[in-house]
């Protein structure tokens, strides 16, 4: 099928129902939309990148964050549908359905994005403005550099300030817990 067939048959406006479709439609793809309706489709995530998050994911685990806690590739409505890499959620507020399938941020706690080749602007610039405005309070971002160096950014007046000084993944996993609260 040919890019014009594909596009004849987009609607006019791609809403959250869309993309929850094309994504349950599809399982070789992840599918996001921005707040201003744009949508972007994306691999799925290489085996190094998955490898990240799963470490990430024992991490957390063993710092006493059970299921209901602790998600991955969970999409959340922040005015858009995005889908990081990683969601930590405060005991007792799991994620719950706001728009379409789409979690609210409601308890949401820590977004975590592995950064891609493919999508570094969108991690790095207008996820981390989409989900300032949407009130998450922590976002990290996991480079995908030799040390896979974490950066820790918390809320604040006018966007996300570095909450510590970036460190090795390595140094993260084998270090305490970070107040999250």
């Amino acid at each position: 099928m040919s890019a014009a067939t594909v596009g004849a048959q987009m609607p006019p406006e791609i809403t959250l129902d869309h993309v929850a479709a094309m994504a349950a439609a599809d399982e070789h793809h992840r599918y996001e939309l921005s707040r201003e309706g744009v949508l972007s489709i994306m691999p799925p995530a290489s085996p190094e990148h998955a490898l990240i998050v799963s470490r990430l994911v024992h991490w957390l685990y063993l710092h006493g964050f059970g299921p209901e806690e602790i998600t991955s590739d969970c999409g959340v409505d922040v005015g858009g549908g995005r889908q990081p890499d990683l969601t930590l959620w405060a005991k007792g507020k799991p994620p719950r359905r706001a728009r379409s399938s789409y979690a609210g941020t409601d308890g949401l706690l820590v977004a975590i994005e592995v950064i891609s080749p493919d999508s570094e602007i969108t991690d790095r610039v207008i996820k981390r403005g989409e989900y300032a405005a949407a009130g998450i309070p922590r976002y990290w971002l996991v480079e995908r550099d030799e040390a896979n160096t974490v950066q820790m950014l918390r809320l604040a007046a006018g966007g996300y300030e570095p909450e510590q000084e970036p460190r090795p993944l390595a140094r993260l996993l084998n270090g305490p817990m970070i107040e999250l609260t």
